[in-house]
């Protein structure tokens, strides 16, 4: 490895300590310009008593990239006595009344330079802002930490038609408007947005009878397209009030559109700012995923109004009370709008393709982190989705009823506070009488937790042996047993359910004896009821029963995809052979009429070449990403082959009459009918479905499934060119021109292309979302296309890394996470990488963001 200088000291939870100084009211004035803004702070300061023992304190304000006008102490100017650092200012306690005083302060910022898109910046001529998490000490100084919450009235001073910020509206005239937000918040909540806008409106009358306005605000031309996050605000607002009852808090709620976002959203109090991808749809422009995407985004911000902004947390380490607590519940919401079983299975996959892998890797960390050196690497899949999965074990193991009563007392107990997972804890223990002191492990121990399972049956019981461990992971040697809820069931011979239940793996071995006349087939961890690798002797014969006969919706597709990897893996390391009995299981699944559309489509679908690498390293490995690119190909070919017949059938008779709608129902039939004609065009070599398709579809669902069917057969050349000269107006459907030519253009030749997409004049790398689309999508999305033995891709990769860091860390400390799996792969690859890494880290300059990606992965 090559000589760097040491990382910046890490922020550690054990050395919290509570703010010296709390804010009591903020007044904000923004004279707006897109190289000079001035921006007028007025802060009511107040001695916190809990830090009264050890005064006086200093005022230590933090503060990146401003240049300091002035500075005043109840208008006593001290600018001779501020000490100012490449991190904020220090005002010495001599220069401080005891008690209380009025901070005044003027910055200037540059908009208009700022690529890495915190704080204040411009998109497109629009102001906009990013504050989540330390992006407000880019505006002005000020103890930017959620512990500290404030009101905000905020004068906004330019020439654009629409100017907006948290809150209600309190006046306007020529050249100004104010907002008031009169809830208290902390800084990384607030908000404003500047441009050329219109707005989309409506409005939503609560269940106490207030009338709520609500706006979407889009650049002119887009307003045709937000009516569909618009409906999916409103039936947000009702769920809310009726799942959890939890009312809107202001006169009017403000959603708005922009182009350049490092996220997918951003929950600000009263005016949440959207990537534009996740607002705007038309059926024209946007595939049943976009819409899906949309529906449960939206939710998930507006959700935030009560568990991350009314509540929101103590500090950065407890991230994922707010997240993990939104995501199950926006987990819940879309399960409620479409199919629980269908999502449940997307949410398990998504889980498993992402935060099992960093589970596993050099990434790996507790749901509550102990330390960091960089917040913005912390908004992990381990933060969000492992988060969602430790509050949906919470409801399962102390029942639907118990859960909502302690809901119901955390938001009384909690409200305007800024909380910690201990205080989240305790609400259930107060509220069920349980002792959750082991289930806390869930929070402090990084890893996913392996479950050996040992199945016998004799003399009329069924015995079932549970072995919990815990693998070490960075910084984590030893692990504690873990509360695991086991959600099970006993299918007899005749296919009939036996017995089921829950069962609570506390220690790290225990038994479970039911009654059983006959040895039965285990249905085991229903319902995915706990994020654990399950590890069993189980036959294929075993899995092909539980296809046919599980009452568990997500177990039944379990028992498929546990087949599909299996055979994958050992085609992939031992040259298997297709089996036959996997293939008449998968023709079992698609003739079950019984079954929902949606879930026959993801049925048919295989593991991922993620999974069948995860599946692959767990065997011995080493992983071949070509081997397995190969292998599922091999096995799709098989499938539609074996299936000729049925698919056909779906293709034609699952077609949506009418007008294209984006409901559940219409969608799922759209996915089975769009999973044969993918599985029909393997067999084809012509691909004369999809090319059928490409040319008569009416929506971009059908057009980009054909799309891609014909890139990936190597038909693509003139469908792309037909789709770019339909949609070279559109920025979001470029955006899928570039992904679907990453993703699936054969891995032999994608290197190539992507080079030469990158030299497109579309292609703005300065965009997240562009850059994402092509360089992202092809690293994450081609697997063997970006793993070429000659390590060509990883070369494409790291030229990017080094060009963008300086302009926006946080997109390319994200996208350095792809090697987080290097050691994994041969020798050979290995060594490439590595060179790579060390690359990177010799660069001069490199972000504290990227720096520690890269460093904790070179050192795995």
């Amino acid at each position: 490895m090559p000589d760097t200088a040491p990382p910046p000291a890490p922020t550690r939870l054990a050395d919290y300590l509570h703010p010296a100084w709390l804010v009591e009211e903020v007044a904000l004035t923004f004279r707006l310009d897109p190289k000079a803004t001035r921006v007028t702070a007025r802060i009511a300061f107040a001695a916190n008593p809990a830090r009264a023992s050890d005064g006086p304190h200093d005022l230590r304000l933090d503060g990146e990239a401003l240049r300091l006008l002035s500075a005043s102490v109840d208008d006593r100017s001290v600018m001779e006595g501020v000490q100012i650092d490449p991190q904020g200012l220090t005002l010495p306690a001599a220069h401080l009344p005891a008690d209380r005083f009025v901070w005044t302060a003027e910055t200037e910022i540059d908009p208009g330079g700022n690529t890495a898109l915190e704080g204040l910046y411009m998109s497109n001529g629009m102001y906009c802002t990013q504050c989540e998490a330390e992006g407000f000490r880019k505006i002005t100084y000020y103890p930017d930490r959620p512990d500290v919450m404030a009101r905000f009235r905020v004068r906004i001073e330019g020439d654009l038609p629409v100017m907006l910020s948290n809150g209600n509206p309190v006046g306007s005239g020529p050249g100004w408007a104010e907002w008031e937000d009169p809830w208290p918040k902390p800084a990384y909540l607030f908000a404003l947005v500047a441009g050329d806008l219109v707005s989309f409106d409506d409005s939503f009358r609560t269940a106490s009878g207030r009338q709520v306005a609500l706006r979407i605000f889009v650049r002119p031309g887009d307003e045709g397209r937000c009516a569909y996050a618009m409906d999916a605000l409103k039936r947000s607002m009702r769920w809310d009030e009726e799942a959890y009852g939890r009312e809107y808090d202001l006169d009017l709620f403000m959603i708005v559109a922009v182009d350049d976002f490092n996220m997918g959203a951003m929950e600000n109090k009263g005016l949440n700012i959207f990537n534009a991808k996740y607002v705007l749809a038309s059926p024209e422009t946007a595939t049943d995923r976009d819409y899906a995407l949309i529906e449960g985004i939206v939710a998930h911000e507006y959700f935030h109004n009560w568990t991350g902004n009314r509540i929101t947390c103590r500090d950065w380490f407890q991230l994922c009370l707010k997240e993990g607590l939104t995501v199950y519940r926006d987990q819940q919401f879309s399960g409620d709008e479409r199919s629980h079983a269908v999502q449940r299975i997307e949410d398990v996959r998504a889980l498993r393709a992402r935060q099992f892998r960093e589970d596993a890797g050099p990434l790996a960390h507790p749901v509550r982190p102990e330390e960091y050196i960089e917040i913005n690497n912390f908004y992990t899949a381990t933060v969000y989705e492992k988060g969602a999965e430790v509050i949906g074990m919470l409801r399962t193991l102390v029942g639907a009823e118990a859960y909502d009563r302690a809901l119901k007392l955390y938001f009384e107990r909690h409200d305007g506070e800024a909380c910690t997972i201990e205080d989240w804890l305790k609400v259930f223990e107060d509220a069920t009488g349980r002792d959750f002191g082991q289930f806390a492990l869930w929070y402090r121990q990084a890893g996913t937790p392996r479950v050996h399972v040992k199945e016998e049956w004799a003399d009329g019981t069924a015995r079932l042996t549970f072995r919990q461990e815990v693998p070490p992971t960075p910084g984590q040697a030893e692990k504690a047993p873990m509360v695991i809820p086991v959600r099970w069931g006993l299918i007899g011979a005749n296919g009939d359910e036996i017995a089921e239940g829950l069962f609570e793996l506390t220690e790290e071995k225990a038994v479970l004896e039911v009654p059983a006349p006959s040895r039965p087939v285990a249905s085991l961890l229903r319902g995915f009821s706990a994020p654990v690798i399950l590890e069993r002797a189980v036959t294929n014969e075993d899995r092909a029963f539980l296809l046919r006969h599980d009452t568990d919706p997500f177990n039944k597709w379990e028992a498929g995809a546990a087949f599909a990897r299996d055979l994958l893996t050992r085609m992939t390391l031992a040259d298997a052979a297709v089996e036959p009995a996997f293939l008449d299981a998968m023709q079992a699944v698609a003739e079950d009429d019984g079954l929902d559309p949606a879930f026959r489509a993801l049925a048919l679908t295989l593991p991922t070449e993620e999974e069948i690498a995860a599946e692959v390293h767990a065997n011995g490995g080493p992983v071949d990403p070509g081997k397995i690119h190969a292998a599922r190909m091999t096995l799709e070919r098989h499938l539609a082959d074996h299936l000729s017949g049925i698919l056909t059938t779906f293709y034609d008779d699952m077609a949506v009459p009418g007008p294209y709608a984006p409901d559940a129902e219409a969608a799922g039939r759209r996915a089975l009918r769009l999973r044969a004609l993918a599985l029909l065009t393997r067999a084809d070599p012509e691909a004369r479905a999809a090319q059928t398709l490409f040319q008569g579809a009416d929506n971009m669902t059908e057009q980009m499934a054909a799309l891609t069917a014909l890139v990936v057969a190597g038909k693509g050349e003139e469908p792309l060119a037909a789709f770019y000269e339909q949609w070279r107006g559109d920025r979001l459907v470029m955006d899928k021109w570039f992904g679907v030519q990453a993703m699936a253009t054969p891995p032999d030749a994608a290197l190539d292309a992507v080079k030469t997409l990158a030299k497109h004049p579309d292609f703005d790398w300065k965009n997240p979302n562009r850059f994402r689309s092509l360089i992202g999508a092809f690293t994450a999305g081609n697997p063997a296309g970006f793993h070429r033995a000659d390590g060509a891709g990883y070369t494409l990769l790291t030229d990017w890394l080094i060009r963008l860091d300086p302009l926006n860390p946080q997109t390319t400390a994200r996208l350095a996470g792809t090697f987080e799996t290097w050691r994994r792969l041969d020798d050979g690859r290995q060594e490439k990488i590595a060179t790579c890494l060390d690359r990177i880290l010799a660069t001069q300059g490199l972000s504290r963001d990227t720096s520690e990606i890269v460093s904790r992965i070179r050192a795995a």
